[in-house]
């Protein structure tokens, strides 16, 4: 016969809903309706499975890989805050790179004399270097978050890509042209 004590770790066990009553009877050395019987008149819920998953998933989010400790919620935003702002230091440096590039390429077509051997590939050459900066400038802005906090700020959020490439043209043929 069960004690007072095996049946509060019985109740426990059949309440966490972890394991099949009839496991939990083999463990105890009892049947599994002497369980059921017990259950009923006494009330027992077996419905904490979902709360006993969560918990072992929050403990397993939270702990270090090693039985040493348990981290904090503000242990975890510090590492993965580190983590992110790596990867967009690191996204800050290519776009800087593919600025420098996208300069270079305006250097040279500013100083190219445009004929009519030339002229589909100025322009092929032109619109590719625009389409680069225009796409940089894009990068940049969210590398460094300037629009997360206004999503609406500065007139070209308005306009749609191919607006936005067609006024980078513009732009660009005023500078190239000293106005």
């Amino acid at each position: 016969m069960a004690t007072k004590n095996d049946w509060d770790e019985i109740e426990a066990k059949f309440s966490a809903g972890i394991k099949s009553v009839m496991a939990i009877a083999k463990e105890h050395g009892i049947t599994e309706g002497a369980i059921r019987k017990r259950a009923k008149r006494d009330g027992w819920q077996r419905d904490l499975s979902g709360s006993v998953r969560s918990a072992v998933k929050s403990k397993l989010v939270r702990t270090t890989g090693t039985d040493s400790g348990i981290r904090t919620d503000s242990d975890i935003i510090d590492s993965a805050s580190d983590e992110i702002a790596q990867v967009v230091r690191g996204h800050r440096t290519l776009i800087s790179k593919w600025q420098g590039i996208s300069t270079k390429l305006a250097v040279t077509l500013s100083g190219m004399t445009v004929d009519e051997e030339n002229h589909n590939e100025f322009a092929r050459s032109l619109n590719s270097g625009v389409d680069a900066l225009g796409k940089c400038i894009k990068l940049e802005r969210q590398a460094f978050g300037m629009d997360d906090d206004n999503p609406e700020q500065g007139p070209e959020r308005a306009l749609a890509d191919d607006d936005l490439d067609a006024r980078i043209a513009e732009l660009s043929k005023q500078v190239g042209n000293g106005k």
